[in-house]
């Protein structure tokens, strides 16, 4: 019997791949100001978990930069994606 377990969004490696493509169009932009982010996790509800660092993780802007730019190029790219949070703000 050949049964198939359900691969978790975290354990998803085209998935994941997706999610470091769609970070990698943006982290220029980041490192441009002294900032850039890491792809932490992605949830069961599909959500995706980002660490913000350098200048990412102390500006007063980052939470517009995170549902404003980064939110939705990550869910244009991989629109089964319902959400992005930051981990550490």
């Amino acid at each position: 019997m050949n049964s198939t377990v359900p691969v978790s969004p975290a354990q998803d490696p085209a998935l994941r791949v997706q999610v470091e493509a769609a970070l990698d169009t943006l982290r220029p932009y980041l490192q441009a100001d002294g900032g850039s982010v890491r792809l932490v996790d992605i949830t069961q509800e599909m959500v995706v978990e980002l660490e913000l660092l350098g200048a990412c993780e102390t500006c007063p802007m980052s939470s517009m930069t995170l549902r404003a730019g980064i939110e939705q190029a990550v869910k244009r790219s991989v629109p089964q994606i319902t959400r992005v949070e930051a981990v550490n703000v």
